[in-house]
């Protein structure tokens, strides 16, 4: 018997077909990895410069909250200089009003 070649046979259509079907799946499983790996990056630009403008915004919080605590000390002090004035210009009306008092009450030196 002589020895028999095997030829290969060109593949069956429908696994060509299947083929070509993968093969695109496959590629458009690739684009779908790209566009999402470029959202990705994309979100997180977005995230960085979010934090950075939170960061920001946490600073001028804080440097409002001082300078509110300095403007509140500075209220508080006033107020206690306007509180002690208005006690001694109490005692000034008081002691003027005790004054007059006694200057009316006294009797007319010089007859009118």
């Amino acid at each position: 018997m002589a020895p028999s070649i095997a030829i290969p046979s060109a593949a069956p259509p429908q696994q060509k077909k299947g083929e070509a079907a993968l093969r695109r799946r496959n590629e458009e499983l690739e684009r779908e990895l790209k566009e999402s790996l470029a959202r990705e990056a994309r979100m997180r630009e977005e995230l960085a410069r979010a934090m950075g403008r939170l960061r920001v915004a946490e600073e001028a919080e804080e440097r409002l909250c001082s300078q509110l605590g300095e403007l509140e000390a500075e209220a508080v002090d006033e107020a206690r200089e306007y509180r002690a004035r208005i006690v001694e210009l109490l005692e000034q009306l008081s002691g003027a009003t005790k004054l007059l008092q006694k200057t009316s009450s006294l009797p007319t030196i010089f007859p009118q």
